[in-house]
């Protein structure tokens, strides 16, 4: 998994296609070279993003967008909102609903200041982005995912439709074609540490015995659910949720289970 991109078509003037930061200019290299010549990338240094998101994200924009009402999860439009030229897309990444806004970066001071004058905004950093990821059971680039890991193994093989995977046409296909065909020797679980303290990044999991038998990828405690969760790779046999594992955290061995993701329902707003 080189990135975990999101590409969408608000007008008919191409794709607007949002990159992870650390992943930019990689991406920008891969998608140049293998279209030389048959696309323009514009880069788009001038915007900014802004993440509206929560239960009342979609009231709160609509009082600046009205049409932002009207769009389900994914949906991506260019639409005029604060008084300016914006390409609102209904996604984010904390499994609430929600938006993400593009805007001319000289507005975004104005319409961050007009967001939080509102009393149903409040400003939240990576933290608090994190601890709702976990929660919805989203693997973050650079920790759960990788390009040591495949779609197949970060139980992520939904990516790779039907059509290509019959066709075999994609970067990775040799390897994820045959994990698809024969299995893998690990595969990313959600986790649900039973006591003790949450287990971080880089804990070792261990199976019932006491043999080490994964890593913790992403950790933390769940303020939604009050106990600490966590993602993890372990071997297949033990990726069944009820699996009882043991996490190592500072050389102590604490309890844990295998869980079912996401922890916490994702409230994206889909197409009836």
């Amino acid at each position: 998994i080189i990135d975990d991109l999101m590409a969408a078509r608000p007008d008919d003037d191409g794709l607007f296609v949002v990159v992870n930061g650390a992943c930019k200019d990689n991406d920008f290299k891969i998608i140049d070279d293998e279209l030389a010549g048959q696309v323009r990338i514009d880069r788009l240094e001038d915007r900014a993003l802004l993440a509206l998101q929560g239960p009342k994200a979609a009231a709160v924009l609509a009082d600046h967008a009205p049409e932002a009402a009207t769009m389900v999860f994914m949906d991506a439009r260019s639409i005029t909102a604060f008084g300016a030229d914006a390409i609102i897309s209904r996604t984010g990444y904390t499994g609430e609903d929600g938006y993400e806004i593009s805007i001319p970066a000289s507005e975004a001071e104005r319409v961050w200041n007009t967001l939080l004058a509102d009393d149903r905004v409040k400003p939240i950093g990576l933290g608090a982005r994190d601890s709702l990821r976990l929660e919805a059971g989203l693997p973050l680039y650079g920790h759960d995912v990788d390009e040591t890991v495949s779609p197949v193994e970060a139980d992520l093989a939904f990516a790779v439709s039907k059509k290509r995977r019959e066709a075999r046409d994609f970067p990775g296909a040799a390897r994820i074609s045959k994990e698809l065909a024969e299995g893998v020797s690990r595969k990313r679980v959600g986790l649900t540490v039973l006591e003790g303290a949450p287990a971080r990044e880089g804990a070792e999991i261990a199976d019932e015995a006491g043999n080490v038998v994964g890593v913790i990828t992403s950790g933390g405690f769940s303020p939604s659910l009050g106990k600490p969760i966590a993602m993890g790779f372990v071997p297949p046999a033990l990726a069944v949720a009820g699996t009882k594992l043991k996490v190592i955290v500072r050389g102590k061995p604490q309890s844990a289970e295998v869980t079912a993701m996401p922890f916490v329902p994702h409230r994206y707003v889909r197409k009836l």
